[in-house]
């Protein structure tokens, strides 16, 4: 009877131990499925920054490219304008000495009229 009741204590914890076993290879399973579970959730966020910085550095290159375009154009574009202006300015030099010489045509006219009118007189 005694044996019988060690027997049936054994075999008690033996069932116990392959439980327990059983269960802590059961929550290493799941603490491992929820590590991975969290560790892809945060890959799938890092995996999209990455992405995001990716195409951030691409139109920022692409900004400074433009960017340089723009600036030569500008320059082109303020040479042409100064160049436009200083040919204004002399068209209007041109156009003061033409009137200066319009002037002084006009005098040398009237005098000569004058002169011509009092040799007829």
């Amino acid at each position: 009877m005694l044996s019988r009741l060690l027997k049936e204590h054994q075999a008690r914890q033996s069932e116990r131990r392959e439980l327990q076993e059983r269960r802590r290879r059961d929550a290493i399973a799941a603490a491992t499925r929820l590590t991975e579970a969290l560790v892809d959730h945060l890959n799938v966020g890092v995996a999209q920054a990455y992405v995001n910085q990716r195409k951030l550095d691409q139109e920022v290159k692409t900004l400074q490219v433009q960017a340089a375009q723009f600036a030569r154009q500008t320059g082109h574009w303020i040479s042409m304008v100064e160049n436009f202006n200083q040919a204004l300015k002399e068209i209007g030099d041109v156009e003061n000495w033409a009137r200066s010489i319009e002037m002084d045509m006009r005098t040398i006219a009237t005098a000569l009229e004058y002169i011509y009118k009092g040799q007829l007189q």
